[in-house]
């Protein structure tokens, strides 16, 4: 993914929170020469041998799943908040323009089966229902519908070997008018309210990077 230095961000512990946070990637391999992706949720948990990894499945009857073999690379793309962001904001008239924050995730797929594509399973379950007025628990669900079910899903894990975070915040502006695109984001939806919250943690240090 294109960053430019001032947009990128490396702070793995708030790149882990925002995958936790936007958990519904896009799951991108090649088949063919040519580029397919799935919509999907992935779990960002810790594995065995102590690597961050994502877990997630897909139905065997997408055509992807012949993509996804012991060792292939894919990519996953976390999509956050985004606002349009009118020149009219600036001290000085500019051009139009995007704030985003997206991460790339570049990782290698192992196949998982069996009692582990369970185990996999109910985490994912736990992670979603756990905001619920009465979470479902895997262990409820009728044997027999859980066994077709996992007969007709692929399940892997992503071994995470690269991350590309960008966090595109109106960096570039001076002080005052990255202040008035807070303050009219803020005025508006709420996607565009979560980039101005994030901006405004981020003002500080920004423009007073020794406040602290």
């Amino acid at each position: 993914m294109y960053i430019p230095r001032r947009y990128e961000e490396k702070d793995k512990e708030k790149i882990f929170r925002f995958i936790r946070e936007y958990s519904f990637g896009i799951l991108i391999s090649t088949k063919d020469g040519l580029p397919v992706g799935t919509h999907i949720p992935l779990l960002l948990h810790r594995n065995a041998a102590g690597e961050d990894v994502l877990t997630g499945h897909i139905s065997r009857g997408n055509e992807q799943k012949s993509t996804l073999t012991d060792g292939a690379t894919v990519l996953v793309i976390f999509n956050g908040p985004h606002a349009y962001v009118s020149p009219r904001w600036y001290t000085r008239l500019n051009v139009p323009t995007w704030d985003y924050i997206a991460v790339h995730v570049y990782g290698q797929i192992r196949i998982i089966q069996g009692a582990e594509l369970k185990d996999a399973l109910s985490r994912l379950t736990d992670n979603y229902e756990q905001h619920q007025p009465h979470p479902v628990k895997m262990d409820e669900i009728p044997e027999k519908t859980l066994d077709d079910d996992l007969r007709g899903i692929l399940g892997f894990e992503i071994g995470i070997r690269e991350i590309q975070a960008a966090y595109k915040l109106s960096q570039n502006r001076d002080e005052e008018s990255y202040h008035n695109v807070i303050t009219q984001l803020a005025a508006k939806d709420e996607m565009a309210q979560k980039i101005a919250a994030e901006m405004q943690e981020r003002s500080a240090d920004l423009f007073n990077p020794h406040s602290s």
